[in-house]
């Protein structure tokens, strides 16, 4: 299908109202004012990961405890606090040997950090953990069937960035005996939009100065069901069980999309949205 510019009368003024990095991979959402693009996703988004005693990845899915856990990148490294726990300073690995840890089943290229990480996290846990961090010479292609050649990602489930416009969190609240708040999803970005679901229709966008392909659609998962204010699964299956009963695509369950960047350059919320191109 061809795709067409927007409309140019478009009478919403839509800007970025929120704005997030997830340092480790499925911890506690961190707010901030700006951050920097770059070709695998936000700087100092998603670079660390869990990883089992098999080396194969975990998240929030299987211990929800995991969204607890704050991780703050500062001049060194990483800082981590959790619930009960001690604040651990982490530095990425140094001269460690590069080995490939499992991402749905697809091998990346990852390094250990120190053993006092592994033990730090295998106490808050109960099983065996151990962290791994992404470096700048480490290269995980993306999937060819959303993306170019040579597009690379972090250790995000599939895309450098995923975006939710804030109408499409209204709607499904709406819908909800008790509302959730937008951090339930997980989002790099949150644009303030009158139309629920209008991401859905877009395909190219510039937000302040960085242009961005609108990659595909998220698949939602009962991760979703997970409240990060407590680190627990809803015992009703919500909100996920009734985005099943209006976002069921053949794909699955849709809820934001997924953003390769194609410019560099900087992000700060208030930055307006523009709309490139669309479906």
């Amino acid at each position: 299908m061809a795709r067409r510019p927007p409309a140019p009368d478009t009478p919403h003024a839509m800007t970025l109202t929120d704005l997030y990095l997830y340092p480790l991979k499925s911890c506690a959402p961190l707010a901030v004012e700006q951050a920097a693009v770059e070709p695998r996703g936000l700087a100092g988004d998603r670079r660390w990961m869990i990883v089992d005693a098999t080396d194969r990845f975990i998240t929030g899915r299987q211990f929800p405890r995991i969204t607890l856990i704050r991780a703050r990148p500062d001049e060194r490294g990483l800082v981590l606090d959790a619930p009960g726990m001690p604040s651990l300073q982490v530095e990425p690995p140094r001269n460690a040997a590069h080995r490939f840890v499992e991402v749905w089943k697809e091998p990346v290229p990852a390094a250990e950090a120190a053993p006092e990480a592994a033990r730090w996290l295998s106490e808050y846990l109960g099983t065996d953990a151990r962290l791994v961090h992404m470096d700048d010479s480490m290269v995980r292609l993306m999937d060819p069937a959303c993306s170019r050649e040579g597009d690379i990602v972090s250790f995000a489930d599939s895309c450098p960035l995923m975006l939710i416009g804030s109408a499409s969190l209204d709607l499904l609240n709406t819908r909800l005996d008790a509302p959730v708040g937008m951090t339930r999803f997980r989002p790099n970005l949150v644009v303030g939009t009158a139309l629920a679901h209008a991401e859905d229709d877009w395909t190219r966008i510039r937000i302040g100065e960085v242009e961005f392909d609108v990659a595909k659609a998220c698949t939602r998962c009962n991760f979703v069901n997970i409240d990060p204010a407590t680190g627990e699964k809803s015992a009703d299956g919500q909100p996920l069980k009734t985005l099943t009963t209006y976002r069921r695509f053949e794909a699955g369950v849709n809820f934001g999309v997924h953003l390769i960047p194609r410019s560099p350059g900087m992000l700060h919320r208030g930055d307006r949205l523009t709309v490139l191109e669309t479906r």
